[in-house]
């Protein structure tokens, strides 16, 4: 067997990936690079990502060469060898063979795992007050299950409801290894079907509230003309409890003229905080423009999209009577407490990625 065996395409994204590799782990060995403890934890990430199928395309060299060694002892003039060589072939080759598939495997996912930080944007749907809480309990269980992966939480924007303590619209940073890959699963529309807090006849209600995750990337991968695409207006911070939430105008208000896409942060009372929470989300927004172009793109070759995860489509619904939640792509359903009282998205997050990761394969 010898690396002609696989798909020259295959090949030379592995090839690609494996100069990556080490390109990161040379970068990682750099003074200058190890003094910035962000720039180390983001190309850590992603040689994390990279190494398993760098690992396992070496083994794969290994056996193709092994493979190719014993095919030439097989027709030389050493019977004895030739004998052994023979009997050893078959084992090498079906080794080569499972290594190739679980790199395919291993490969699908790579890109995802490469991704250390996303913006979860939440928002209240149709329910009125109940919406509201139910975006806050939503929100509240991706809190603990990053507390559970040891990722990084960091609230960026947050407009609460004054009257029953729910969240209208917040914006968090979650950053971590494998947090695209998992919360990437969650945009679109979750419908929780409960009896309501404001409710004082027991009725069942429907409410909803929409999610949006978006990858964070580097600013290198964005490229946003800041002086001349991006106007940006300062303003006093507007909210519930009067006109304004505070006298001095601090609130940054972007929008990118390209795109319209159009970005307000109050959250602090800095302005200068403020423009860096907005830039951050503003190039979020544009880069996930730019991706989805990618994804239809592709799309327009299958049948299916994959992994669009539209805002617009109804993914999940929430029965607390029957204490499951049924995930719309999934056969399966998950116990309600577990998830959200608990945090325990774990099993319904490995369901997906196993899902999502054969639909990949099928494309390859």
């Amino acid at each position: 067997m010898s690396l002609d065996a696989i798909d020259p395409n295959l090949h030379s994204k592995l090839d690609e990936l494996r100069d990556q590799y080490a390109e990161l782990t040379k970068s990682l060995e750099d003074p200058a690079v190890l003094a910035d403890h962000k720039q180390v934890s983001a190309l850590s990430i992603k040689r994390a990502a990279l190494a398993p199928v760098v690992e396992g395309y070496r083994t794969y060299c290994d056996l193709a060469e092994e493979a190719a060694e014993l095919a030439e002892a097989i027709v030389g003039d050493d019977e004895e060898l030739a004998i052994m060589a023979k009997e050893e072939l078959p084992e090498i080759e079906r080794q080569a063979g499972e290594m190739i598939e679980q790199i395919k495997q291993t490969l699908v996912t790579t890109d995802d795992l490469a991704i250390g930080s996303v913006m979860l944007e939440i928002r209240a749907g149709t329910g009125g007050d109940e919406a509201a809480l139910w975006a806050r309990d939503l929100l509240a269980a991706y809190t603990k299950y990053a507390i559970t992966k040891a990722w990084k939480v960091e609230e960026l924007d947050m407009t609460t409801d004054p009257g029953f303590g729910g969240i209208r619209h917040a914006v968090l940073n979650f950053q971590g290894e494998g947090v695209w890959q998992q919360l990437s699963f969650e945009a679109g529309v979750h419908s929780v079907k409960r009896v309501p807090e404001t409710e004082t006849q027991g009725r069942v209600h429907t409410s909803t509230c929409t999610v949006a995750v978006l990858p964070e990337p580097e600013a290198v991968e964005v490229n946003i003309d800041w002086s001349n695409d991006v106007e940006e207006h300062i303003t006093t911070a507007q909210g519930p409890g009067g006109q304004n939430v505070n006298k001095v105008a601090t609130a940054v208000h972007m929008i990118h003229k390209p795109t319209g896409v159009e970005v307000r942060m109050q959250e602090t009372k800095s302005q200068a905080q403020n423009r860096e929470k907005a830039k951050r989300l503003l190039t979020a927004r544009v880069y996930e423009i730019e991706r989805q172009k990618i994804e239809q793109e592709r799309a327009q070759s299958r049948n299916t999209q994959i992994g669009t995860g539209g805002r617009s489509e109804k993914i999940r619904v929430y029965r607390y009577q029957d204490n499951i939640v049924a995930d719309q792509r999934l056969d399966q359903k998950f116990n309600k407490n577990k998830i959200l009282d608990e945090g325990d998205l774990g099993p319904m997050f490995d369901a997906l990625i196993e899902q999502e990761t054969a639909k990949r394969l099928a494309e390859l």
